[in-house]
C-alpha cells in the first residue's frame, strides 16, 4: 500500500492511497483460503474446495472486503503516521473511470483512491487567572415563599356551588360550549361539563372575561381570536365563535394555608412545607446563577481565542442550530419579516452562534484533555436514570433505548463532561458575588442566542 499526500491546506488533507494489482491479488487469495475452510459447498468434501473455484463463485464479494478493509487500514495508517486528530470522518473518493475500478476489482489494475480529512486546528490554552466573572446571588425572601404557598392553596382550594348571582372573577364556571371557525365546527372545539375558572387565563384570551355577568342557565356567543402562536397552526389567528351555555357557577371556597395544606403535599406541618419550598427557590435561583456564571466565562473564553474552525463541524452545528430556528418559527406562526430581519441576515446571525459554539467546544476539549478529566461510568448511569425519569411510563423503553445507541449515550455524558471543565476554569479565575433581584436574576437577554452548549465537541469524557 502507497499513500501519498497531496494536499495540505489549513484544516483539510488529502492523501492518494495506491493498492498495487499484485497486492490486491495477494489480499484476494488469503481472503479465500480463509473462507476455504468456513465454506460448504455440494460436491466438496469440508475445508477442499478449490481456491479457484472459491473466487469465480465469491471472487467480487470477497474482493468488496478486502477494498472495504484497505479503506480502513489506510484511514488507521494516515491518522497513525501523520499523528492527526481527525474533526470529522474521513471522505473516501474512487475514481469515476468505472473501467478503472472493474479492474481492480478482479485484481487485474491497481487500486487508487482518495483519502480527504478535516484535523482538529492546533492551538495553546490561554492564561485565564485574569479572568473575573461575577455570579449573582439573590436571597430567598419570606414573600417569595408565601406567594409560593398562595399558589398552592389556590391550586387545592375546593368550590361550592354558587345558589344565586352572577359569575364573578373568581369563580368557576361549568360550560357546554360548541366552536366554528368560518361558520364551521372545528376538532377539539366542543365541550361539555368543562369547568372555566373565571381570571385563571387558561382559555383562549378573551374566553374568560366574556363569561363575566352571566347566570346558570344564561348562554352567550363569546367571539375569541386565536393567538398567532397557537399549537394548532391551522387556527392560529383565526377568529372564532363559541356558543356557551353556563350550566353552573361555583364560588371558592375559603383559601387556607394552615398544617392541612401542608400534608396535601405529603409534609407533617407548615412550617416543613416552608422549607421544602425555600429550598426549591433556592435551588432555582441557583441553578440560574451558575448559568449566568457560565455564560460569562464562555464569553471571556470567547474573546481569547481566534484560530481556524473545521468548516464541517461548523456546518453540523449551524444545520441543527438553522433546524430548530425554523422549527421553532413554524410552530409559532411567524416569519423573519415579524422578527425585523430577514433569512439571508439571519443565516448569517446564526452561523456566527455556530461557529462560536464550535469554537468554545474544541477549547473546553482541550482543557479537559489537558486537565484529565474523566466522566465514570457511574456518573453516566446516574444521569440517565434522571433522563429515564423524565419518561413515567416509558422508562424500559428509554433506558433500553440509550443502551443500544452509542450517540445517544455519548449525548447523556457530553454535558457532564462540559460542567465539569467549567468547574476547572472557574477554580482559574476569579469569581466574585454580586447580589442582584430576582428580576435582575433572570434577565437572560440573549442568552439563548449565545449560550456556548459545547458539550458535543468537548468530547466524551472518557
Amino acid at each position: 500500500m502507497q499513500v501519498t499526500e497531496t494536499l495540505s491546506q489549513g484544516l483539510k488533507r488529502e492523501f492518494k492511497v495506491v493498492l498495487p494489482a499484485t497486492e490486491l491479488e495477494q489480499r484476494l487469495n488469503n481472503e479465500l483460503v480463509t473462507l476455504k475452510d468456513r465454506v460448504r459447498l455440494n460436491g466438496f468434501r469440508p475445508g477442499k474446495v478449490p481456491v479457484g473455484h472459491l473466487r469465480r463463485v465469491y471472487g467480487r464479494s470477497v474482493m468488496g472486503d478486502v477494498v472495504q478493509n484497505a479503506v480502513n487500514e489506510a484511514n488507521r495508517k494516515i491518522v497513525e503516521d501523520n499523528s492527526l486528530k481527525l474533526a470529522f470522518e474521513p471522505q473516501i473518493k474512487f475514481p469515476e473511470d468505472q473501467g478503472e475500478i472493474e479492474k481492480a476489482m478482479d485484481a487485474k489494475g491497481d487500486l487508487a483512491f482518495t483519502v480527504a480529512l478535516e484535523v482538529l486546528p492546533t492551538f495553546d490554552l490561554v492564561d485565564v487567572s485574569d479572568v473575573t466573572v461575577k455570579r449573582p446571588v439573590v436571597e430567598v425572601t419570606d414573600a417569595e415563599i408565601n406567594e409560593s404557598l398562595e399558589r398552592m392553596a389556590k391550586q387545592n382550594r375546593t368550590f361550592e356551588p354558587k345558589a344565586e348571582g352572577k359569575a364573578e372573577q373568581g369563580d368557576r364556571v361549568v360550560v357546554d360550549f360548541v366552536g366554528r371557525v368560518d361558520g364551521t365546527e372545528f376538532e377539539g372545539g366542543n365541550g361539555q361539563d368543562i369547568r372555566v375558572e373565571l381570571g385563571s387565563n387558561t382559555f383562549i384570551p378573551g374566553f374568560e372575561d366574556q363569561l363575566v355577568g352571566l347566570s346558570a342557565g344564561d348562554t352567550k356567543l363569546v367571539k375569541v381570536t386565536f393567538p398567532t402562536n397557537y399549537l394548532a397552526a391551522h387556527l392560529a389567528g383565526k377568529d372564532a365563535e363559541f356558543d356557551v351555555t353556563v350550566k353552573e357557577i361555583e364560588a371558592p371556597g375559603e383559601l387556607k394555608i394552615d398544617d392541612e395544606l401542608a400534608k396535601g403535599f405529603g409534609m407533617e406541618s407548615l412550617d416543613k412545607l416552608k422549607d421544602a419550598i425555600r429550598d426549591a427557590i433556592r435551588k432555582d435561583f441557583d441553578a440560574q446563577s451558575r448559568r449566568k456564571v457560565k455564560k460569562e466565562l464562555l464569553d471571556s473564553l470567547d474573546s481569547k481565542y481566534s484560530f481556524e474552525l473545521p468548516p464541517s463541524l461548523v456546518e453540523q452545528e449551524f444545520a441543527a442550530v438553522w433546524s430548530q430556528v425554523e422549527g421553532d418559527m413554524k410552530s409559532n406562526n411567524r416569519t423573519f419579516a415579524d422578527e425585523d430581519t430577514t433569512e439571508e441576515e439571519a443565516r448569517a446571525e446564526y452561523r456566527k452562534i455556530a461557529e462560536r459554539r464550535v469554537r468554545l467546544g474544541l477549547v473546553l476539549a482541550q482543557i479537559g484533555e489537558k486537565s484529565d478529566i474523566k466522566i465514570s461510568d457511574d456518573e453516566v448511569t446516574q444521569a440517565l436514570i434522571e433522563r429515564v425519569r423524565q419518561y413515567p411510563g416509558q422508562e424500559k423503553q428509554v433506558w433500553e433505548f440509550y443502551q443500544k445507541n452509542p450517540q445517544a449515550l455519548a449525548e447523556i455524558r457530553a454535558p457532564l463532561f462540559e460542567e465539569k471543565v467549567v468547574d476547572q476554569i472557574l477554580s482559574q479565575v476569579k469569581v466574585v458575588d454580586e447580589t442582584v433581584s430576582k428580576e435582575a436574576l433572570f434577565n437572560d437577554g440573549d442568552d439563548a442566542d449565545s449560550e456556548a452548549e459545547g458539550g458535543n465537541k468537548a468530547g466524551k469524557g472518557e
